[in-house]
């Protein structure tokens, strides 16, 4: 498996990225980290809610654009996890609501409108018995065509994650990752943290969930680097 930690200690900026993995058959482990170049990206703060977290401007004087930046990265639908990394979020949990399904409400999005970056669309599904689903929507053909790309784990063996994230590295444009989800060691949240590039790195999400019988619990953790953490 790939120690993605190290990866990421030489990689200065990979976007947005998602982790999802387990620790053990009833323990999963989600990930999800936001990097900016932009001082509008950079004005950024992560915020519990009732049913998952937003993003904020930290400093509301500062934002020049909401559109793409503000949003809720992970939201909890009965006892569903959806994490992504734009308002797709919000797609997703609409349809479960109506009964459908993960890649119905893909179906109907498309990579971000920013252009020449054309931003692909990452997003998780982890379902209540805690297999998971991920996807990738992507530019193809120079933002003329969307390539929708879905995997589904019904289990990840002990130790083990999957890792996707928005941009292969930094550039002009940006490159977008274009590979499955690369099978990883489960990172520990603190050492993720810290393998971030410092100057670019913006906040940080950890939840761990953990299944015993009939219970459930639920362990999150917020990094902004706008806080001092």
């Amino acid at each position: 498996m790939e120690n993605l930690v190290e990866t990421l200690k030489n990689n200065s900026y990979p976007g947005r990225g998602i982790v999802i993995g387990k620790k053990n058959p009833s323990h999963i482990r989600i990930l999800y980290f936001i990097m900016g170049r932009s001082v509008n990206s950079r004005n950024r703060i992560f915020s519990f809610t009732g049913d998952g977290i937003r993003t904020e401007a930290f400093d509301p004087s500062k934002l020049s654009d909401p559109s793409l930046i503000i949003y809720h990265p992970v939201r909890f639908y009965n006892e569903y996890i959806i994490v992504t990394n734009g308002d797709q979020t919000d797609t997703i949990r609409d349809y479960l609501a109506e009964g459908r399904t993960f890649s119905d409400a893909l179906d109907t999005r498309q990579f971000e409108p920013d252009p020449p970056n054309f931003t692909p669309r990452i997003s998780g599904l982890i379902y209540p018995d805690l297999s998971f689903e991920m996807s990738i929507l992507r530019s193809f053909n120079n933002g003329a065509q969307c390539k929708r790309m879905y995997w589904h784990f019904e289990d990840a063996y002990d130790g083990s994650a999957y890792f996707i994230s928005t941009y292969k590295h930094d550039g002009n444009p940006l490159p977008s990752f274009d590979t499955p989800p690369r099978d990883v060691a489960l990172p520990d949240a603190d050492e993720l943290w810290q393998a971030l590039d410092k100057d670019n790195k913006v906040s940080l999400y950890a939840l761990d969930v953990i299944v015993e019988g009939s219970k459930r619990t639920m362990i999150q953790k917020i990094y902004n680097v706008n806080k001092g953490d």
